[in-house]
């Protein structure tokens, strides 16, 4: 699974970033970025979280490329 944040949409409420510091950070400009390249199993609960709990809804999960 791969986690995106749209930073044309994103807010910088740093919901995400309480929610997985693992896989969220804020850059110096105050938006969350992605961390990682994939999400690993045991964290995707807590990204269908984020991106739930996004209050600007700039994130987003697809599944990884199987190739």
């Amino acid at each position: 699974m791969k986690v995106h944040v749209n930073s044309r949409i994103c807010a910088g409420f740093g919901i995400c970033l309480g929610i997985a510091p693992e896989i969220f950070e804020l850059h110096d400009d105050g938006y969350a970025v992605v961390r990682v390249s994939e999400v690993k199993p045991e964290d995707e609960d807590a990204m269908r979280r984020a991106v739930s709990q996004c209050p600007a809804q700039a994130i987003s999960l697809s599944e990884a490329s199987s190739q």
